[in-house]
């Protein structure tokens, strides 16, 4: 079952990486032209694009929002002090990119509203990196980067609501509320058929896109409210977001990345623009910056402890790779601009970004190696002792005074 999972991350994270990269091969091909008219062909109400981004992400985000609930309820964040270390470098890690965005762009008012956009992480890619590299990088690293990019995700996710939501309609957010009631009352009245939540998911996802607030938020509140089972191994959340995964991972995602990375390059000054360049430095170093410096703080204050089995570097490596922002950077970067050429700037700053982050964070891991036992024992020493770490700490440098310590059994 891990190799089947493991070899499913390399192929979701390949798959999106290729979409992506067709993406860019069409919008700066002579098909640019058609490639950019079929997004913006109407199919009903909605273009094709909005479908896309609006329709089908919210079955991501509903994902996400199954993924959140699993985890915090009967997962590694079930428990108070498993949640310390990635809120912190979730929260971190998302503050410090909006700053490096501020700052870079110049606090300029025009492109405030953009801020967001590298604060997001795309486990989807991150992951897909990791599963390249295979046994060289430890359980533990996929776990911490997993924990910290799902606290991500919920703090993306309260941006959208809160910062990226138009004028609002109190009808239809009424109705939404009333929607997530009768859900909410399936639950609590024991109702384990998925059926009924899936029948009334279209009505409410309708309800929320009339309200004014994002669409996509209809997917994480719906999640919500299916049933966990705690400790079962089966139960109604556990099944959909089974069946959900590949339908998600392998066509949704990638669909998108196919439908919003297409920008056209126009040289070394569109890269070098405000704009790009902000978003640019707040997933490469705003994210790198704010995940270890929060990791690293928190391990020294005793606040929360970096997991054992890992070095700095492999902390190091996991901050680089959640400067991957793609997924949901484009996406919030489509939220927070109408400018068609905004929006291609933001494209390019993400996309800039988040290979830079990626390659880097993928030789940092690989050039890593696993810590051993032995070494584990050297890198205590030398947090009590200031020794060097190929030192063997039982041994004292003075000759009239004894070993600090007894000799270790191996």
């Amino acid at each position: 079952m891990a190799g089947q999972a493991h070899s499913s991350e390399r192929t979701a994270g390949l798959l999106l990486m290729g979409a992506a990269a067709l993406a860019l091969l069409i919008a700066n091909s002579p098909l640019a032209h058609d490639y950019h008219a079929l997004l913006e062909t109407y199919l009903g109400p909605l273009t094709i694009h909005y479908w896309i981004a609006d329709a089908l992400m919210a079955l991501f985000f509903l994902l996400v929002g199954l993924e959140v609930k699993r985890e915090w309820y009967d997962g590694q964040l079930a428990t108070p002090e498993a949640r310390r270390l990635p809120i912190v470098a979730a929260a971190v890690g998302m503050a410090v990119p909006a700053l490096t965005y501020r700052i870079v762009t110049g606090f300029d008012p025009a492109l405030s509203p953009g801020w967001a956009i590298p604060a997001a992480t795309d486990i989807a890619f991150a992951l897909g990196l990791l599963a390249l590299l295979g046994p060289r990088v430890p359980a533990s690293i996929k776990v911490l980067l997993v924990t910290i990019a799902i606290v991500d995700d919920i703090g993306a996710v309260a941006i959208i609501a809160v910062f990226y939501t138009a004028d609002i309609d109190m009808t239809a957010l009424a109705a939404s509320g009333l929607l997530v009631a009768a859900m909410a009352a399936l639950n609590m009245f024991g109702v384990r058929r998925l059926w009924p939540y899936l029948a009334l998911f279209p009505f409410l996802w309708l309800a929320v896109f009339q309200s004014g607030v994002h669409a996509t938020i209809a997917g994480v509140v719906a999640a919500l409210t299916i049933p966990l089972g705690r400790g079962e191994a089966v139960s109604p959340l556990k099944k959909l977001e089974h069946r959900l995964h590949p339908l998600v991972m392998f066509g949704i995602v990638p669909l998108f990345g196919l439908a919003s990375a297409g920008v056209t390059i126009g040289g070394v000054d569109a890269v070098l623009a405000p704009l790009p360049l902000g978003i640019a430095a707040g997933l490469f170093l705003g994210k790198q910056i704010g995940v270890f410096g929060a990791v690293w703080a928190a391990d020294r204050v005793g606040l929360a402890r970096k997991p054992e089995a890992l070095r700095w570097s492999h902390i190091y490596g996991a901050a680089l790779l959640c400067g991957v922002g793609f997924t949901m950077s484009l996406f919030i970067g489509e939220l927070a601009f109408t400018d068609r050429t905004l929006i291609d700037e933001a494209k390019i700053g993400t996309l800039l970004g988040s290979v830079v982050s990626g390659i880097v964070g993928y030789a940092v891991l690989a050039l890593t190696r696993p810590m051993g036992e032995s070494e584990r024992d050297t890198e205590e020493a030398e947090e009590i002792f200031g020794q060097d770490a190929d030192k063997d700490p039982t041994v004292c440098n003075d000759p009239y005074s004894p070993p600090l310590l007894p000799p270790r059994s191996r």
